[in-house]
Parts: structure tokens; C-alpha cells; sequence
């Protein structure tokens, strides 16, 4: 993948973010987006070698439109600014979680989980989370987990783009959610409001060709984690 190729086209896009100027440039645009397709399969075959339930997809099942809805929001900029995946077994349409990999220049990242629960759902799974603790505190206290994407609320993810390097969980509520007591000694995982991880990636961690080995690894140490709330959600869904 020519990752700096298609940065470049996205440096160029959010500069001139419109319709004559993107039809100016569209065979770039599809250059890159095929470029970035491609990646993104061979992700999917790396992944599936440790989660099989991936296996089926394709690109077209995981891969963000570029083009933005603009009909609820202010920015009436037509393009995205980035390129995206959601490498999820139910398709990226879907509450369970999943694997997503973004790139834009400044922001590329990772992400390993599930986000924007229904409040019953989120309900449910803090519900097992108590009801397996052990379990919950081996799959995100261990020394890989904590190295890569931190503690509850550790991190921050802001809507203007102000991530920090790592993160679990993008956003937690400021005390015990309804129903559940104050005093619980692992309190900071029933607050948090979703459950995924995050890893910021610099520009050239894409350079050659080990980054899709080295972004199935961080992958990988997450997967537990989504496990377990995939056993939730999986009863809804």
C-alpha cells in the first residue's frame, strides 16, 4: 500500500474539499482508493489466520464510502478527509465489534472494539463484566493491553480530532451509570460509555511491507476484550 501516496491525495482533498476540484483529480482519487482496497484485503486474509469469523468478508463488505452525508450537518465539505475500513464479521454496519483501520494525515490509528451501544446493550454488558471480573481484569490489565491502549479514561478522543496516542474507551460517564453502586471496586469499566481501543500510528509505520503483521498484533492483543462484549451483543443482534 502507498500509504504516502495517499496521504498525499488527502492533504490535497482537505485543501480543495470540492466537487470541480475532486473531479479534476479522480483518477488519483481511485488510484488511491484502490491502493487502500487492497490493503485492506490483505488485512482481512491476516486477520482471519486468528479470527476465522472474518474470514468471509470482502473489501466492499468492510471499506467507508468517501463520499459524505451531508443532509444533518454543518460541514457541507463533500469528501471524507480520510480512508477507512471496519473489519467486522456482521458487517460495519453492525453494534458487534471489530477491527477498524483509518488513515489521515496526522491521525492514522487502529481500533479494536465497539462503540455507540443502546443503553440496554451497554446495560448488559457491564452486567458481565461484574459477573466475570477475572476474566474481564486478565483480557485488559495485562502488560500488552495496558502498553498499547491504557487504563479507563486514560486517553482522549475529541470530536475536532485531538486524539492521544492510546485509549480505552472513548468516553466515560462521570459516576456509576443507573443501577449500579457507587463503591464497586472496578467502578471505571461499568462508567465507560463504549468499549473500544485505540492506537495512534505515526505516518511512516507504513512504510514497507511489515505493517499489516505489525497492525494484526495489535489486533490481536484487544481481541479478548471485544470477546467478551461480543458475547453480549451477540444476544441482541
Amino acid at each position: 500500500m502507498n500509504t504516502r501516496r495517499i496521504l498525499k491525495f488527502l492533504t490535497d482533498i482537505a485543501a480543495n474539499n470540492n466537487r470541480p476540484w475532486f473531479q479534476e483529480h479522480k483518477v488519483e482519487y481511485l488510484a488511491c482508493k484502490a491502493d487502500f482496497e487492497d490493503g485492506v484485503g490483505k488485512l482481512i486474509a491476516e486477520i482471519s489466520k486468528f479470527d476465522p469469523e472474518i474470514s468471509h468478508l470482502t473489501t466492499k463488505d468492510c471499506c467507508y464510502r468517501f463520499y459524505r452525508d451531508i443532509r444533518f450537518s454543518n460541514d457541507k465539505s463533500p469528501y471524507k478527509r480520510h480512508f477507512g475500513a471496519f473489519i467486522c464479521s456482521h458487517g460495519r454496519k453492525a453494534l458487534r465489534g471489530g477491527y477498524y483501520i483509518h488513515i489521515q494525515p496526522g491521525q492514522c490509528l487502529v481500533c479494536t472494539g465497539s462503540y455507540w451501544l443502546p443503553t440496554n446493550i451497554l446495560t448488559s454488558c457491564r452486567n458481565e463484566i461484574m459477573g466475570n471480573i477475572g476474566e474481564w481484569r486478565h483480557a485488559v490489565e495485562n502488560g500488552k493491553f495496558i502498553k498499547y491502549y491504557g487504563y479507563p479514561g486514560e486517553g482522549h478522543w475529541e470530536d475536532d480530532g485531538n486524539i492521544s496516542q492510546k485509549g480505552f474507551g472513548i468516553s466515560l460517564l462521570r459516576t456509576a451509570p443507573k443501577g449500579f453502586p457507587n463503591d464497586y471496586e472496578f467502578l471505571d469499566y461499568l462508567r465507560m460509555k463504549d468499549y473500544a481501543a485505540w492506537h495512534v500510528l505515526s505516518e511512516d509505520f507504513f512504510d514497507g511491507d511489515g505493517w499489516i503483521k505489525k497492525i494484526t498484533d495489535y489486533f490481536k492483543i484487544a481481541k479478548p476484550m471485544m470477546d467478551i462484549i461480543n458475547s453480549v451483543i451477540d444476544d441482541y443482534e
